[in-house]
């Protein structure tokens, strides 16, 4: 009895406005997800009893189940991120894998999948409005016009029992596999140390490095080492890896960290030489089972670019950043040359960094910890929603105290459109909380727009999201004071928070950023930073914290002067990940005649002005495709970006001064890109906003690498 009433109270299982973060505990995951799981899957078997292919009976049905799952594990989820405790991470853990299997037994319910290939081959298929066609074949793999096969065919529901069994077994290897690779980086990572006790062989460091280093040698025993007297211990953690590169005059140093970081995870017992031949023998296995003929198809299946293209626009990039790049290592060693550098003949890889650094510093003299008082939150935040109200024609509104939030620094808002009816909500949780809460800046979904998750009384539901940053909380009566890298990412945010709430469509499957390719993803968040260099809206929020003056003209002028530094060499290093990452999971022949290694220095011949040398292992810890979500899709940044520099040229084109132009041109944004969602096809939407196929032009010249293709 106590089990059932202690259910009956669980805040997971209750029917909510808003979640209820303020009162959800550890203790309540395990009985509440079990419960759930219990549910969901008893609704799963009377859905497969009962399915028709029909909209009421599959469609909405089905969503109920995704959108309950999707809720309440992101709650819990997101609690993790942002308020962990060791009980909540040991409760996750311990249901995930009953919640993992949950979603394959869904993703790969036979009943369900005929269904939607009824729907598909019915006469009736092309009354269906586009959104309704692309989200059958998005969430169902049925091939739609000449479309890509989608995510229930890619996890091996059409194949045979015994190639089913078998894509399984390759998945679950897959899955171990990424797990040792990811865990032999960082143990290679953490075996490095390097102790030094003479402070004539760290000149040049910062103060903040050599903390950092002193705080290092005390973790490992050396319990009176300080910043200023040593010893200091130099690890392979970005944190030491980067001052070092950066700063470090002893350029022997330089060059002996370098050679470690790059050896990582490439010998002895923690080499992943093996592995990744591994991976990229079952991942070709896999494409093969399910028909492609490699594995950056399967990876294409699910994106807006194809092989072709990307590998098209990787060129195009290529060449134009190629010149700029050569420029860059002349303009170092000129520099390093005027200096009086020994090495400044023959410059290589552990001095590019550290010369890169000094040439910026004289060329911009921008020092970060300067600007920060004419970036306080509260200024920034104003100016960030006067800037939506002047795009898109939205008011962003407070609304503390509306919704439940899970730290009194959390503030709550509403988002009304220009009649003052609330069309979404927003939170939004601006502080670094080292002891809980999780590194970086992110966008998640709370509730996605749904006409069939509606309350009583109203015709659809709203959506919610949620911004959360790290940014250093407010100091007595000081407020929260911001780099500019920290402004760039605040706006990045809520690009991706605006394409969730400001979405049009009403089928909660493929409202606001769900169902939309991951390519292009990125879109929105990577346009707002634009606006960062845009003089009206930076200066109406650089305003000094005390005595409100605005940022100066010519601190404004080096930022926007310091935007295009180095940027061919920042290109190809780019675009030299994102080619060999397509070479791999092309190209390349397991246990053929060329190794990975072979292929990386291929390469790196035309994507790199000073070769790499020869014992480069960078691949052994190249996490992004052999232990994240990048296989065969590292080219995603560089594809986005070209979306988001040309929806920013729009503007651009119709004068960024005209206020009138302005508005008319954001109203089209919000339209298009804002408002369509995942329900068409996000080609045929840009091309909608645009009048055009997107060009890679308008990126190289916000990058100053235009001059190099005329």
């Amino acid at each position: 009895m106590a089990a059932e009433d202690s259910l009956s109270s669980n805040p997971l299982l209750q029917n909510f406005e808003f979640p209820p973060f303020d009162v959800v505990d550890a203790h309540h995951v395990r009985p509440g997800i079990r419960a759930l799981l219990h549910q969901l899957e008893a609704e799963l078997e009377q859905l497969e009893k009962t399915v028709e292919p029909s909209w009421p009976k599959l469609v909405e049905p089905l969503e109920k189940i995704i959108d309950r799952l999707t809720v309440v594990w992101g709650m819990i989820n997101h609690l993790k991120a942002v308020k962990d405790t060791p009980e909540l991470r040991a409760a996750i853990e311990e249901v995930q894998p009953e919640k993992v299997k949950f979603q394959l037994r869904l993703g790969q319910s036979k009943p369900i999948y005929n269904a939607f290939k009824s729907i598909r081959e019915s006469p009736d298929w092309n009354t269906l409005i586009e959104a309704r066609q692309r989200l059958i074949c998005a969430n169902y793999g049925i091939r739609l016009f000449s479309a890509q096969i989608k995510e229930a065919v890619l996890s091996g529901i059409a194949l045979e029992d015994d190639k089913r069994e078998e894509f399984n077994k390759i998945e679950q290897e897959l899955e171990k596999l990424s797990h040792k690779f990811s865990e032999n980086v960082l143990d290679a990572t953490k075996k490095f140390e390097k102790l030094i006790t003479d402070k004539k062989e760290i000149e040049g460091l910062p103060p903040s490095a050599l903390g950092l280093f002193a705080q290092a040698a005390v973790s490992k025993g050396h319990e009176n080492a300080t910043a200023d007297a040593g010893p200091w211990l130099i690890t392979l953690d970005a944190p030491s890896y980067l001052p070092v590169m950066q700063h470090a005059t002893n350029r022997a140093l330089r060059e002996e960290v370098y050679r470690a970081y790059l050896s990582r995870a490439s010998s002895g017992e923690l080499d992943n030489t093996a592995i990744i031949d591994q991976i990229l023998k079952l991942r070709l296995e896999k494409a093969k089972l399910l028909g492609y003929s490699n594995y950056a198809e399967v990876s294409m299946a699910t994106k807006m670019a194809t092989v072709e293209t990307a590998d098209e626009l990787l060129e195009k990039l290529r060449s134009a950043s190629w010149a700029p790049a050569v420029q860059d290592i002349e303009d170092l060693k000129s520099f390093a040359k005027d200096q009086g550098a020994i090495e400044a003949d023959s410059l290589t890889h552990w001095d590019i960094t550290f010369w890169s650094e000094r040439l910026r510093e004289s060329k911009y003299d921008i020092n970060e910890e300067e600007l920060r008082p004419y970036f306080s939150l509260p200024k920034v935040m104003a100016g960030l929603f006067g800037l939506a109200k002047t795009l898109f024609g939205i008011d962003v509104a407070p609304a503390d105290g509306v919704a439940p939030v899970w730290n009194s620094d959390v503030r709550f808002y509403c988002i009304k459109d220009s009649s003052g009816n609330p069309t979404a909500y927003f939170y939004f949780d601006p502080y670094s909380r080292p002891s809980e809460k999780r590194d970086g800046a992110w966008m998640d979904e709370v509730f996605s727009r749904s006409r069939v998750m509606a309350q009583k009384g109203s015709s659809v539901r709203l959506p919610v999201a949620q911004m959360v940053c790290n940014q250093t909380p407010p100091v007595g009566d000081k407020p929260s004071l911001m780099t500019f890298r920290e402004v760039e990412t605040v706006f990045h945010e809520f690009g991706h928070a605006l394409q969730h709430m400001l979405t049009k469509e009403d089928e909660g499957l493929v409202a606001g950023i769900r169902n939309i390719e991951w390519d292009a993803v990125e879109l929105p968040s990577q346009f707002m930073e634009n606006w960062c260099y845009h003089r009206d809206t930076l200066m109406s929020i650089a305003k000094h914290y005390q005595t409100g003056e605005t940022l100066p003209e010519n601190v404004y002028k080096k930022l926007l002067a310091a935007r295009t530094f180095r940027a061919g060499s920042l290109s190809l290093r780019q675009l030299k990940f994102a080619t060999v990452d397509l070479e791999l999971h092309t190209k390349y022949v397991p246990g053929g005649t060329e190794s990975i290694y072979d292929v990386d220095q291929r390469v790196s011949m035309k994507t790199q002005v000073i070769p790499p040398l020869p014992e480069d292992r960078f691949l052994c810890s190249f996490s992004h495709i052999f232990a994240g979500g990048y296989a065969a899709g590292y080219y995603s940044y560089k594809w986005a970006e070209v979306l988001s520099a040309d929806a920013f040229s729009a503007f651009e084109d119709a004068g960024l001064d005209d206020i009138k132009a302005v508005k008319e041109t954001g109203q089209r944004f919000r339209n298009t890109i804002l408002a369509l969602g995942g329900g068409k096809a996000p080609l045929q939407v840009f091309v909608e906003f645009r009048g055009r196929e997107p060009s890679p032009e308008p990126l190289l010249r916000h990058n100053g690498l235009l001059v190099a293709t005329a």
